[in-house]
């Protein structure tokens, strides 16, 4: 049997020659059959893609061998050989869409907080709040202990809900994501708005689950691919916190609402999904949207 992988990765910094890197990473990808999505712009890449373990070896290497990728963190996790239709690799005019223009965001982003700090805090009961980044259904079957969820429907609503956290400025605040990406670009507009003790989780909640399973992240990892959701590293720890939208029930199966453009993500059990099949739908991959 096919072992299959997911990797995700990504790296803000000045990139040209933008038609020629698509092209290469195009042709790259092809020939190790990887499908999955790549966004490229001026500042930097955000990508994720899948293949077998030995064509993902094959294009870390190739990714090595380029110097703006050559020291690029690279996150895996188990696919299934499903997780994506195609393969899309796009030039964008932001690798993560917050619209709140320009950043530096090497120099303007909030310092990084290990998953060991992170996880020290907690043990140590320190007065912080974590500000989760992730649009409310990728949060509804995973969070933190502590989290606040600031209502995103969109990583780009971002700038518009600053007044309903401005008691948060003068806390203690981690805010996190999936693999980083949208804290290290949303922490410089926080800074920029006056949050005098912000911090962002190093390498994202990813990261975390891996070094700490079934600690204080609770519930599972939402994925913008076909799997919806990952544990990242199994463990018999695990609390499902996720809700059916319908009943209750716990649950990690996610949907579509094909009543509303665009279709919302619902959780739903099975129970329910069976009931309202007549709207519903098996939740899949976003187009563009990366991690």
């Amino acid at each position: 049997m096919k072992e299959y992988v997911v990797i995700l990765f990504y790296k803000f910094g000045s990139l040209s020659n933008l038609e020629t890197v698509a092209e290469a990473h195009r042709e790259k990808c092809t020939e190790l059959s990887l499908s999955g999505r790549m966004l490229l712009a001026e500042e930097g890449v955000n990508a994720t893609f899948e293949g077998t373990r030995g064509a993902i070896d094959a294009y870390k290497a190739f990714l090595r061998s380029e110097p703006f990728f050559s020291d690029i963190l690279v996150k895996e996790s188990a696919g299934d050989g499903k997780a994506f239709p195609k393969l899309k690799i796009k030039i964008r005019s932001e690798v993560i869409t917050l619209g709140a223009g320009t950043f530096d965001v090497k120099n303007e982003t909030a310092p990084a907080l290990p998953s060991a700090e992170l996880e020290k805090w907690y043990e140590d009961q320190e007065d912080f709040v974590v500000l989760d980044l992730r649009n409310d259904y990728e949060i509804a079957s995973g969070k933190f202990d502590k989290t606040i969820d600031p209502g995103l429907s969109n990583f780009r609503d971002l700038p518009k809900k600053l007044g309903k956290l401005a008691d948060l400025k003068d806390k203690k605040v981690v805010t996190v994501c999936t693999g980083g990406i949208r804290c290290e670009k949303a922490t410089c507009l926080l800074k920029r708005e006056g949050f005098k003790n912000v911090y962002q989780l190093k390498d994202g909640i990813h990261t975390y689950m891996q070094e700490y399973p079934g600690k204080h992240f609770k519930g599972t990892l939402f994925v913008f691919d076909n799997r919806m959701t990952t544990d990242v590293a199994p463990t018999e720890k695990k609390i499902t916190i996720g809700e059916c939208f319908s009943c209750g029930a716990q649950t990690e199966n996610y949907c579509s609402d094909t009543r509303l453009r665009p279709s919302p993500k619902l959780l739903c059990c099975e129970e329910c999904f069976k009931e309202c099949k007549e709207y519903l739908r098996k939740a899949v991959a976003e187009k563009d949207m990366v991690h």
